[in-house]
């Protein structure tokens, strides 16, 4: 859907507790994590240096996570160190320009644009969008002749060329970008998805290979990719376009599919059809497919009821992944199929998972598996703002006057006062809120 108006937008929840898994997840613990494994990396970039180009599809997968997580840090720190990359790029994108990966990064891009409005930020990638939009893009998909540089012929690229797109529909208000993009989501669909396995193998070199135990080769990560590319798309994608309930539908029948292949511990293995000759976890195949079924649940497209024990598994396996000093392990390497994985194996693509995976999980447990009254307010300024929050609520829900407002990420508490009519307490308290950032608080008992 196009973005909501600039207002702050407060939702109120009542709900109970799940049993099973889903009560493991603590939203502060979430938030630590997220912090831990989101201060590593960018330590380490500081220290060690960007392995690949700041343009390059490994870093531009690791910023859609960091934005995730800015939007959670309530600090403008982690929006100050992306537009610093912007800075450094020159706001540009690759140097293939038709090349998906090489666009990839007009996602944050956008993403910035939609917040602090500078037009810079977005010229050179609406550039090459425009471009886009007016070629006939009527090339085979086979991969020969470096047709990658041309159309996207392969399964990574529904993430790195949709969503940019999409959101850049959504910035400006023009829905020919997302037109474009649906049109070569099908093209690719109808080249690389299987029916009958309901999953995208990654490219034609392996419609003909087989695992070692002669299922077909179909990448976790690669999948990942797809399941997490359809997220982003359609969550740009009205729902009363032509191609939403076609989406949408591919989105729930590719979540049951991955769904019922999960691993014991939680994840999915590099190959999702032959898990014993990769018999070790993998956290970024993990993460975007745990933070595909997770949005999906919180925008109520996969029922809460069928999918949050399989999120929660999912994400004990991204959590336990983590070193004490926040690095993520268990990456598997770059590359284009299944292949062996090391505790110690990590890089920024697999991070940009975990924390898209974390900013959804924090979502799910706040709209379902939390006992208290809960408001989630979101500052869409590019600018801090000093909020006045009031929150109405019905005396049967069990509260008094003897409350205080807890922040649920930091655990900060919150003064409020009260004013009591004959049915509702009102409570009123003021919160900092960082640009372009949600705030979680519920009502508690003192």
């Amino acid at each position: 859907m196009y973005k909501k108006s600039l207002l702050f937008a407060t939702l109120l929840l009542c709900v109970a507790i799940s049993s099973g898994w889903a009560q493991q997840i603590r939203m502060d613990s979430t938030y630590s994590i997220m912090k831990k494994v989101a201060d590593w990396q960018w330590n380490s970039l500081e220290t060690e240096g960007w392995k690949n180009h700041p343009k390059d599809w490994t870093s531009a997968a690791m910023y859609t996570g960091m934005f995730a997580w800015a939007q959670h840090a309530n600090t403008p720190v982690y929006y100050d160190k992306l537009k610093q990359v912007g800075e450094t790029n020159k706001w540009q994108i690759g140097k293939y320009r038709h090349f998906a990966d090489d666009y990839c990064v007009g996602q944050l891009y956008t993403q910035l644009y939609e917040i602090f409005k500078d037009p810079k930020y977005i010229q050179d990638f609406k550039s090459l969008a425009d471009t886009l939009v007016d070629i006939p893009h009527t090339e085979s998909l086979e991969w020969q002749n470096r047709i990658y540089l041309r159309e996207w012929a392969w399964c990574d690229a529904l993430f790195m060329g949709p969503p940019g797109l999409g959101y850049l529909s959504e910035a400006l208000n023009d829905p020919k970008y997302l037109n474009k993009s649906i049109q070569l989501w099908w093209k690719s669909t109808a080249y690389l998805y299987d029916k009958e396995e309901q999953l995208y193998y990654r490219d034609s070199r392996y419609f003909d290979k087989r695992e070692l135990n002669g299922t077909k080769v179909f990448w976790s990560r690669g999948n990942g990719w797809v399941l997490a590319g359809l997220a982003r798309l359609l969550s740009t994608t009205p729902e009363n376009h032509p191609e939403y309930a076609k989406l949408k539908s591919l989105f729930i029948d590719m979540s049951a599919k991955i769904a019922s292949i999960q691993q014991k511990d939680g994840s999915w293995h590099a190959s999702l059809l032959d898990p014993e000759s990769y018999p070790i976890k993998e956290t970024s195949g993990t993460g975007f497919i745990g933070y595909a079924l997770a949005w999906g649940i919180n925008e109520g497209i996969l029922p809460y009821q069928s999918y949050h024990k399989v999120i929660a598994k999912a994400w004990e396996a991204m959590r336990t992944s983590v070193h004490a000093d926040g690095k993520l392990g268990y990456v598997q390497p770059q590359g284009a199929a299944p292949d062996k994985v090391t505790y110690d194996g990590t890089d920024v693509f697999g991070v940009g998972a975990f924390l898209l995976f974390g900013a959804e999980v924090l979502e799910m447990v706040a709209k379902h598996e939390t006992n208290n009254s809960i408001s989630i307010v979101y500052n869409p300024a590019s600018e801090t703002v000093n909020k006045e929050v009031v929150i109405e609520q019905r005396k049967n829900k069990g509260l008094s006057s003897n409350v205080v407002i807890r922040d649920l990420l930091t655990g900060e508490t919150i003064p409020c006062t009260v004013k009591e009519s004959e049915r509702n307490l009102q409570y009123t308290f003021k919160a900092n809120i960082a640009p372009g950032t949600k705030r979680y608080f519920e009502i508690k008992k003192k």
